[in-house]
């Protein structure tokens, strides 16, 4: 049998699993219809390794839905797939767009849905994973799309200027402000637009939209597979990662080092330097935190996060879970094959 989950951050980022065997390649079947699996867990629970295994058993591709894997030159801090993932399954939506600009979950959905439609096409299996639940819930259930246009209203905002309109939306949705660029006039137009027709935010909306409970049924007909682990041994996960990215083991670059180059190159836009990690580094660079107070800071923000997951991850339907902190990389991966392959298997929405 392959090593054991928890060595996954354990020595160089570059050669984690190269002692892993694969399980054979399976040419897919024309006779069943080709579905999409989406791959559900908590940051840090071993995603990405399950899914280069299943996309080497099923001759599938990867699609990223992760909010900061898009963003190129930031690697220390966002898990990215390691060179060796990358050369075993081919992947999609990783490293797509500058750390300056912007990206929305519209922005994904518009690169994903097609790229999911033409390997479907193609009798290729999507094999949807990340951990950004807005992108996921998207995916799925569709976007949210909020209230009905007011072309009256956009046209008085299309007349004010771009400042004007950040200055308004940072005082009634600093959230908003925050991911939204100050020369993206048409999302602060809509953002304010939503405030003004139904008195809430678009934030607040949205968060409504990705916390009611899952649908029964789902777009495109996806196979669901979420990973399950005990928050103690989750948790240690998440520190040995944070540790990692801090001060890594081997010449990968750390992630203070990479933050301060991007920094000093001014590649660092309002949306990314909002990341988990790259936050708290900027934060120590102002003399707000030591580096091992915004180590820890980390560390606690990501296992905050986690818990977070853990919530939103219950809301989905039909899921079939899999415990993940007790067996190897290769047994996960043969038993989620084993689920897959038999379609009649009656999914188990157990308690995370």
């Amino acid at each position: 049998m392959g090593d054991k989950l928890c060595a996954e951050f354990v020595g160089s980022r570059h050669t984690s699993f190269m002692r892993f065997a694969t399980i054979p390649a399976m040419q897919n079947d024309q006779n069943h219809p080709i579905r999409p699996i989406v791959i559900l867990g908590p940051t840090a629970g071993g995603k990405s390794e399950l899914a280069v295994r299943l996309a080497e058993h099923f001759n599938g591709q990867i699609l990223g839905a992760d909010s900061m894997q898009v963003y190129r030159h930031m690697d220390a801090g966002t898990a990215k797939p390691d060179p060796q993932h990358l050369e075993r399954a081919k992947h999609h939506l990783v490293n797509i767009v500058e750390p300056t600009q912007s990206f929305s979950v519209n922005d994904w959905l518009n690169l994903a849905n097609p790229l999911m439609k033409q390997l479907l096409q193609d009798k290729i299996h999507p094999i949807v994973v990340g951990g950004t639940n807005l992108y996921l819930k998207a995916l799925l259930e569709g976007l949210f799309e909020g209230p009905a246009a007011d072309p009256q209203l956009r046209q008085k905002l299309s007349d004010t200027s771009n400042t004007e309109l950040h200055r308004q939306l940072i005082e009634i949705d600093p959230e908003a402000a925050q991911r939204i660029h100050p020369n993206d006039k048409k999302r602060l137009i809509r953002a304010l637009e939503v405030f003004h027709t139904t008195g809430k935010t678009i934030t607040q909306l949205q968060d409504q939209w990705s916390t009611v409970p899952g649908q029964t049924s789902y777009l495109n007909n996806p196979i669901l597979i979420g990973l399950k682990w005990e928050v103690p041994n989750i948790n240690k996960r998440i520190n040995k990662r944070v540790k990692f990215m801090f001060h890594p083991n081997d010449d990968t670059e750390s992630l203070p080092d990479e933050t301060r180059r991007l920094e000093d190159a001014g590649l660092l836009g309002m949306q990314a330097r909002e990341a988990l990690g790259y936050k708290q580094v900027l934060a120590h660079f102002a003399g707000t935190y030591t580096l091992d107070e915004a180590q820890e800071k980390t560390k606690i923000l990501t296992r905050r996060f986690a818990k977070a997951q853990r919530t939103w991850l219950k809301r989905y339907m039909g899921v079939h879970w899999f415990d993940a902190d007790h067996g190897d990389a290769q047994q996960l991966a043969g038993a989620v094959i084993k689920t897959i392959e038999n379609s009649a298997v009656v999914s188990e929405n157990s308690e995370i």
